[in-house]
């Protein structure tokens, strides 16, 4: 009686293997994936924060008199979804006398104003925004 000779693999033994091979390279690229995809997010965030910390600081070293000429003009709005310096992200400034803002009982306008900017960008098909808000007083010169 001969016994037959197990070496060598079985069409069973080679399926397990590919399907257990293609589990384990797709849970790899997915993770390879989600994490270029966190890093960019948050490039994007960055260069948004970025973006906005600067114009607020072009804003601040420009003083307080073309602020205020702009919004006695533009009625607060002088650029809306202006485009950048940037590719990809655009700009909105949005100045508020401090007497329009919501909770204040001060009286005496033109004294301080509340500049706001807004930076955003596409991400994913989905318009995501940073918002970055300072307040400039009149100097009393």
């Amino acid at each position: 009686m001969k016994i037959k000779s197990e070496k060598g693999f079985t069409g069973i033994d080679i399926a397990i293997s590919v399907i257990v091979l293609f589990i384990f390279v797709s849970l790899i690229s997915l993770l390879i994936y989600n994490f270029n995809s966190s890093s960019r997010e948050v490039e994007l965030k960055s260069e948004a924060t970025y973006l906005a910390v600067d114009e607020i600081e072009n804003i601040k070293n420009a003083g307080f008199e073309p602020i205020e000429t702009i919004s006695l003009n533009n009625g607060g709005n002088p650029y809306k979804d202006e485009e950048t310096e940037t590719a990809g992200f655009y700009k909105k400034v949005i100045i508020k006398d401090y007497t329009d803002i919501d909770g204040n009982e001060d009286e005496i306008s033109d004294l301080v104003k509340q500049v706001t900017v807004q930076i955003s960008y596409m991400f994913k098909g989905k318009t995501q925004t940073v918002e970055l808000s300072t307040v400039l007083s009149k100097d009393s010169n």
